[in-house]
């Protein structure tokens, strides 16, 4: 009886090892997966921000080099299916030209493909559909760049409950007298309508002559804001006024990507 458990202990040690060794293999081969899984997802995420970024320089913009993000994973597994999650790609310090000299600023574009098609074969020959079922983008315009595109001496802007509100001097009588209002905001065909409203001047008479002139201060307060073309051939659909700034959501649908996209 001895002899034999002697005899097993080999066999179990034996045992023991191989197993031991089938698990670090397995181990070695899940990092090499994942580590070729991250390259080939670094790659495309490379090719896709090159893309962009001549896009922007294409449309008279400027931005940070682009970070792509490729969601979901694994990607290797979405590229053989052909459908991606989601593309992220953030564009640092946005600015592109409004008219009349101006410049949009955006700290931070942030724009989201989803629904994203790409036959591998598309992909292998460069050629052929690749479409995004929606492109959104958001991006914030700070008050003090707002502020400016309406061009106004000594006007600010900002948020209150809500609503883009204004103050700015104005000389009426001899003096100088703190005009305040707030804005309506409107988005028609990719252009922003800034139209200032519920004007008051605490201390400025209410008669016809100065009437007439805040009046005329307040046409010339109003903004018809050309936002700059956006990649992927996003238009603006809406703005809001935050806190942080007037904050600009635009979006497309069946984005292709394989031409004048990414």
């Amino acid at each position: 009886m001895a002899q034999v458990q002697e005899q097993a202990r080999p066999r179990k040690r034996r045992g023991r090892r191989l197993l031991i060794t089938f698990l670090v293999l397995l181990a070695l081969l899940a990092a090499a997966l994942v580590v070729a899984d991250r390259a080939a997802a670094s790659y495309a995420e490379g090719q896709i921000a090159d893309r962009v970024a001549k896009q922007v320089a294409d449309q008279q913009a400027t931005a940070e080099q682009p970070d792509v993000t490729i969601k979901g994973v694994p990607f290797l597994t979405q590229v053989s299916a052909g459908k991606y999650q989601e593309i992220q790609i953030l564009l640092k310090n946005y600015s592109g030209p409004a008219g009349n000299g101006k410049t949009v600023k955006m700290s931070q574009l942030d724009i989201r493909a989803k629904d994203v098609t790409a036959p591998l074969e598309a992909l292998r020959s460069g050629t052929g559909d690749i479409i995004a079922g929606t492109v959104t983008g958001v991006g914030t315009i700070d008050y003090a760049n707002l502020a400016d595109l309406i061009g106004q001496p000594g006007i600010k802007v900002s948020e209150q409950a809500g609503k883009l509100a204004f103050a700015a001097p104005v000389e009426a009588l001899g003096q100088t007298f703190n005009v305040t209002g707030t804005a309506n905001l409107e988005v028609r065909d990719g252009v922003v309508q800034v139209r200032f409203a519920d004007v008051t001047a605490a201390g400025l008479p209410d008669i016809p002559l100065v009437r007439n002139l805040i009046d005329n201060y307040v046409k010339n307060l109003g903004l018809d804001l050309k936002v700059p073309a956006l990649p992927l051939g996003m238009q603006v659909q809406k703005v809001e006024p935050k806190p942080e700034g007037l904050v600009a959501t635009a979006g497309a649908s069946n984005v292709s990507l394989s031409s004048g996209g990414l």
